[in-house]
């Protein structure tokens, strides 16, 4: 196939970047979209240019280290997939292909199509683990857990912290993503003594973050390679309220 990509390049974060455009003639039907990104810049550096930038580790949609946007869609045009699970053969002939970073505030550019997302990690490091004793696994596995909620917390266990929620989201939010990680630890018995602490305190460093509010608009929904429901983002309201209500503190626990 013969396409013709314009991709984004910004040296760094003080730079104002820009959109350049390359031609490639021989693209496989066979490779994936970061393996075509890996042909390109084999080309660059053979012509003594600077390669494309881009994140990648498993290329098995496993890690969530790779994302960008690909023609204005996260991830691409393939509902449930990560960039490194698209192939070359869901596109055509002679495509112009649109390759930006995630646009967020809270995500600012690296270089070209890498992003910061430390944003996240201070996120989970605020409140999205488990501190309380459970034990070795024997003993963890003796805790009864229907299979009903062993089922809900996994679904929503499956986020990959990619960040496609916050791209797609009109208002840069990353609810669907914390709302996944209070979901995932709060249905479980082991999650429960600091559910709504952890609710509060995961609230609290999202919109420290300069992340926006979500306006139902479903987009990370869609957007999102596991397909996490937005039901997460109910029990997340529910569970900051009811912390709020309770008068729980942010870092100690202690009611106020």
């Amino acid at each position: 196939m013969k396409l013709t990509l314009h991709v984004w390049r910004q040296k760094n974060t003080q730079d104002s970047g820009g959109f350049a455009t390359f031609e490639l003639n021989d693209v496989s039907t066979h490779m994936s979209f970061l393996e075509m990104l890996d042909v390109l810049n084999h080309d660059l550096v053979e012509k003594g240019e600077d390669p494309v930038a881009f994140e990648h580790d498993c290329r098995e949609g496993i890690c969530g280290a790779c994302g960008f946007v690909i023609n204005g869609v996260p991830h691409g045009h393939m509902k449930g997939n990560t960039v490194c699970q698209l192939h070359m053969r869901h596109f055509s002939d002679g495509d112009e292909i649109t390759i930006e970073p995630w646009r967020a505030k809270a995500f600012p550019i690296l270089k070209d199509l890498v992003v910061d997302r430390s944003a996240f990690d201070r996120i989970l490091q605020a409140g999205g683990y488990v501190s309380v004793r459970t034990g070795s696994a024997p003993d963890a596995n003796a805790i009864p857990v229907t299979t009903d909620t062993l089922e809900h917390s996994m679904d929503f266990a499956e986020c990959i912290g990619c960040g496609a929620c916050v791209a797609s989201c009109p208002n840069s939010a990353a609810m669907l993503f914390v709302g996944a990680k209070i979901a995932h630890l709060g249905l479980l018995p082991q999650g429960q003594p600091e559910r709504h602490r952890r609710a509060l305190a995961m609230v609290q460093a999202m919109e420290e973050e300069s992340f926006g509010a979500c306006s139902n608009f479903r987009a990370c929904e869609a957007a999102c390679p596991k397909e996490i429901s937005i039901s997460g983002i109910a029990r997340m309201n529910k569970d900051f309220r009811r912390a709020l209500f309770s008068g729980v503190g942010f870092s100690s626990g202690k009611k106020r």
